[in-house]
Order: structure tokens, then C-alpha cells, then sequence
């Protein structure tokens, strides 16, 4: 029997058997994180350089972009090395430091989206009062919410994950390490400890939803009474894409942990996660940027280099 104390690394779940596909989804991989990178860095660099981006909306999107950065480079790069040099191992410290990255920067992107559809239904439901309410020191300080409340999120986490003696080996069935693989592998009735403190944070994840969901109630509310289509449409494509990343962030995570047991598997576990770690923040990007004619002008001056 062992426990925490004498484990050096936990092995992660191997994408493949073979070297050829091994390096075959390490060139996947690749150009998933080159793609992330790539849009992130155009919203980062747009948003910074174009005065015209200088708004509570941008602003937000600015720190969402930071986020999709920090998630999908806590676990691409790892997989992406394990895959090219042909192992399976992190170590022990390398673990606790993913966890804590992931929980943060995850639950702080969660915050965020919170934030941002509050925006939207201020924008929306009190523009008189938009200046007011969502100021530049207002911003700053919800955004700081944002991320502190994350940060506080992924201490209690990881310190009371890596607290539990762990005696069921060091294998995870995922390619990243995550919170409920770790407890699978405790010897201890202590991880109640860390049960009820995800309960905890359940609830508070679920009073975020419905706050988005509240807000967007009120936005279709009001946008269905204005009374020109123009008017509507142009009101309905503000809110679209923040609309769009939620329900992308919200489907994949809700699917994967909510799935039934009888279809559970370590290989569908694997793609759930694939899908609601790195897709959104390689999605969120083009999503912003697909119909939102001033973030395309904006990207456009970035790559030509015509800021003036």
C-alpha cells in the first residue's frame, strides 16, 4: 500500500498504441494549438491596438481570450510531448500544477461568461445606463472578481485533492490530470472532504447558469419588442456569439459529466474532455469574429499591419 507521499508521477491515458498515430495526433495537435494560438492572439492583439475595441464588450472578450490561452496551453502541450517522445508520465508536481491551472482558468472563464451576458443585458435592456453601470473601474473590478474567484476555486481544489492518500496506483484514465481521476485512486474516506466541497461549487457554478439564463430571458424579452426588424437583428447579433461560446462551453461539460454510466468508457471520457477542454477555445475565436464586422477590420488591420 502506498500513498501520496511516495507517488513521483501518474501515467496518463495514451492517445494511441502505435508510433504512427502517436505522431500522427501529435501533428493534430499541433495545428489545433497553432489555430488557438493564432485566433486568441488576433482577438488579444486586435482588442489592445484599436481604439474602436476599447468598450466593456471588448474588454471582456480581451480577458476571454487570456483564458482560451491559459486552458488549452495547460493541456495540449503536455499531450503533445507525451505523444511525440512516446510516454505516458507527468510527474507528481507537473500534476497538481495542471489541476490548479485547469481549475482556474476554467472556472474563471465561467465567471466571465456570467459577466459578459450581464453585459449584454445591460446593453440591451438599459442602454441609457450602460456608460454608468459598466464603467471602466466597474469592468476592472468584475473582471478581477472573475479571475480571483477562480484562482480562490482552484486553491481549495488542489489542496484538498493532493491532502488524500492515494493507494489504487498512479494510471489516470485521461490524457490530462483531473480531479476525478485523482480521487479514484484515494484509500481514504477523506475524499468526502473534496465531494462536498464540489458540491459546493456546483451550486455555485449552477447559480451562475441561472443567472445567464435570467439574463437572456430579459434580453429576448426586450428585443422582441422593438419594433423595427433592423432594430431586432442588429440587437439579436450583439448577443448571438456570447450566446454561442455558452452553450458550447455549457453542452460539452454538461454531456460529459452528466452522460449515463451504461455509455461511460475510458475512450468516450477521452473525446468528452478533447471536446470541452480544447474545442471552445480554439471555437470561441472564429465564433466572435464570424458575423462581428468590427473585431473582421480590427484582425484585418493586426495581419496587415495598418494601425495607424
Amino acid at each position: 500500500m502506498c500513498n501520496s507521499s511516495s507517488i513521483t508521477e501518474f501515467l496518463l491515458l495514451a492517445f494511441a498504441d502505435t508510433r504512427e498515430l502517436q505522431l500522427l495526433y501529435f501533428a493534430l495537435f499541433l495545428g489545433i494549438y497553432l489555430a488557438a494560438l493564432l485566433g486568441n492572439g488576433l482577438i488579444l492583439t486586435a482588442v489592445a491596438c484599436d481604439h474602436h475595441l476599447h468598450t466593456p464588450m471588448y474588454f471582456f472578450l480581451l480577458n476571454l481570450a487570456l483564458l482560451d490561452l491559459g486552458c488549452i496551453s495547460t493541456t495540449l502541450p503536455k499531450a503533445m510531448a507525451n505523444a511525440l517522445w512516446n510516454t505516458r508520465a507527468i510527474s507528481y508536481q507537473g500534476c497538481a500544477a495542471q489541476v490548479f491551472f485547469l481549475v482556474f482558468l476554467f472556472s474563471s472563464e465561467y465567471f466571465l461568461l456570467t459577466v459578459m451576458a450581464y453585459d449584454r443585458y445591460v446593453a440591451i435592456c438599459n442602454p441609457l445606463h450602460y456608460g454608468s453601470l459598466l464603467g471602466s473601474r466597474a469592468c476592472a473590478q468584475m473582471a478581477a472578481v472573475a479571475w480571483g474567484s477562480g484562482f480562490l476555486l482552484a486553491l481549495l481544489h488542489t489542496a484538498n485533492t493532493f491532502s488524500l492518500p492515494l493507494c489504487c496506483g498512479n494510471t489516470l484514465n485521461q490524457f490530462f490530470c483531473e480531479i476525478p481521476q485523482i480521487l479514484k485512486l484515494s484509500c481514504s474516506d477523506s475524499y468526502l472532504r473534496e465531494s462536498q466541497l464540489t458540491t459546493a461549487t456546483a451550486f455555485l457554478l449552477l447559480g451562475c447558469f441561472v443567472f445567464i439564463a435570467l439574463s437572456y430571458v430579459q434580453i429576448f424579452r426586450a428585443v422582441l419588442r422593438i419594433p423595427s426588424q433592423q432594430g431586432r437583428h442588429k440587437a439579436f447579433s450583439t448577443c448571438l456569439p456570447h450566446l454561442a461560446v455558452v452553450s458550447l462551453f455549457l453542452s460539452t461539460i454538461i454531456f460529459a459529466h452528466l452522460k449515463p454510466p451504461s455509455i461511460s468508457s475510458p475512450s468516450l471520457d477521452l473525446v468528452l474532455a478533447f471536446l470541452y477542454f480544447v474545442v471552445p477555445p480554439v471555437a470561441n475565436p472564429f465564433i466572435y469574429s464570424m458575423r462581428n464586422k468590427e473585431i473582421k477590420v480590427a484582425m484585418w488591420k493586426v495581419m496587415t499591419g495598418s494601425f495607424s
